[in-house]
């Protein structure tokens, strides 16, 4: 983790958002999908296009933490909420899950380059300027934040060290998992044609 939660597990509170999207998913596969995707339409709408290093980055983001809330956070008839907001040139994205026990490891561990999971939190590190973990308000539960400060023109605001080249390979492959079915891409829009 890149910095630690206040003993209290609250963050310093900061100036009310410039802009916010709050929203409840279904703990499911299906509902952690519907969540990236609508994150990654409010990031266009907010005048960050699909294909820019910004909606990129978040939208990754926002998957992984949503598949960890699905996947470690669940509690049967619970939903969880994502939460984006930007303030102060900084995007912050936040899942909030029902499940206090499970939390994200303090630092991701090394990952077997066999095993087909646990890098999820890796690649948040490696991607987020900051991230971190707090106790969900007035409920049982944890909330999971990453944070990307970006300038002016919706760019990362640093470049960060990339992590280990084979580590590269393991997350980039990781992330093409988390695409949808090939009908969903726009490369393939044209009836299973490609464009030339």
């Amino acid at each position: 983790m890149k910095s630690t939660t206040p003993p209290n597990g609250h963050l310093p509170q900061r100036l009310a958002p410039e802009r916010e999207f709050t929203m409840r998913f279904t703990s499911t596969p299906r509902g952690a999908r519907l969540a990236r995707r609508l994150v990654s339409h409010r990031l266009d709408d907010w005048g960050h296009p699909y294909t820019t290093p910004l909606n990129e980055t978040l939208t990754l983001i926002t998957a992984e933490l949503t598949a960890n809330a699905v996947r470690h956070g669940h509690v049967p008839g619970r939903d969880f909420h994502v939460r984006l907001t930007l303030a102060e040139g900084i995007f912050r994205v936040e899942v909030t899950d029902t499940r206090a026990g499970k939390r994200p490891p303090a630092s991701p561990p090394a990952t077997d380059s066999l095993s087909e999971s646990g890098r999820g939190m890796l690649l948040v590190a490696a991607l987020a300027d900051d991230w971190g973990v707090s106790p969900r308000r007035a409920a049982p539960g944890k909330t999971v934040w990453a944070e990307l400060h970006v300038r002016p023109k919706g760019h990362p605001l640093s470049y960060r060290a990339a992590p280990e080249p084979t580590d590269v390979d393991l997350l980039l492959a990781t992330a093409s998992l988390l695409r949808d079915d090939p009908g969903s891409r726009p490369e393939d829009a044209g009836h299973g044609r490609r464009r030339p």
